[in-house]
């Protein structure tokens, strides 16, 4: 049986394990969100007072965030969100058009009520440009009609890969629906793939699929050229980095 300080030890650690995850789940949001600009310099002391945390719970976060790429070292206790880059969203939306329009197609005829059902709830989401909140929840909501349809092709590696390329391509979207209205024509693709779905017209579906991202691609890409403020943090010099331990 535990001692009473034995107990306690592990209830602190629970506790400081939490925090951790706390922290790490407020900062990776404010970075996907871009609410922690790329390329920005922040540091543990200026990260604990901005989400009220302790910085002995910012820093296992950071080294988290680190690991999947969203920050890099600057110095000992200075650090730098990761800048985005054309390269970055190219490479992404080319993974997308592999994977996507293939799924959509094994799809096509095997969704089930369910599925669709929910496919037809996620086909009205809207948001308000220059919002950061509704464009958030539009992006959710964009997500998860795109996993679905994954998953309704039925291998699940495919929902999976889709549901890790659609979280690493957060910034560039957020970044681009914040300042763009790309409402209906997402609308409007959601709706034909869904009909395609529904008819079992593979083709069609695969074709919708592809152009969607297509379109999602030059939207972004327009947004990244097109301002100023993304223009001036859109430029990565490779340099050497401390590997955070």
């Amino acid at each position: 049986m535990s001692t009473p300080e034995e107990g306690n030890g592990a209830g602190a650690g629970t506790a400081t394990r939490s925090m951790a995850d706390r922290a790490y789940d407020q900062i990776k949001r404010a970075i996907l969100r871009c609410d922690l600009e790329p390329g920005s310099q922040v540091t543990e002391e200026q990260l604990a007072e901005r989400f009220g945390l302790s910085r002995s719970v910012v820093r296992p976060a950071l080294k988290r965030l680190y690991q999947q790429q969203l920050i890099r070292t600057d110095t000992r206790n200075r650090y730098v969100v990761r800048p985005i880059t054309l390269k970055d969203a190219h490479e992404l939306f080319e993974l997308r058009l592999m994977i996507e329009p293939v799924a959509a197609r094994q799809a096509a005829g095997r969704i089930d009520p369910d599925q669709l059902e929910r496919l037809n709830q996620l086909c009205s989401a809207q948001y308000v440009p220059g919002d950061r909140d509704s464009a958030e929840r539009f992006l959710q909501a964009n997500a998860e009609f795109h996993i679905t349809v994954a998953r309704a092709s039925g291998n699940d590696l495919i929902a999976e890969i889709v549901s890790s390329l659609l979280e690493r391509e957060q910034r560039l979207n957020h970044l681009a629906h914040v300042l763009g209205d790309r409402n209906q024509d997402a609308f409007h693709e959601h709706s034909e793939l869904v009909e395609a779905l529904i008819t079992g017209d593979g083709d069609q579906a695969e074709r919708v699929m592809a152009e969607g991202i297509r379109s999602a691609r030059s939207f972004v890409i327009e947004a990244l050229t097109s301002s100023p403020s993304v223009q001036r943090i859109n430029v990565t010099i490779p340099r050497a980095e401390t590997v955070i331990r």
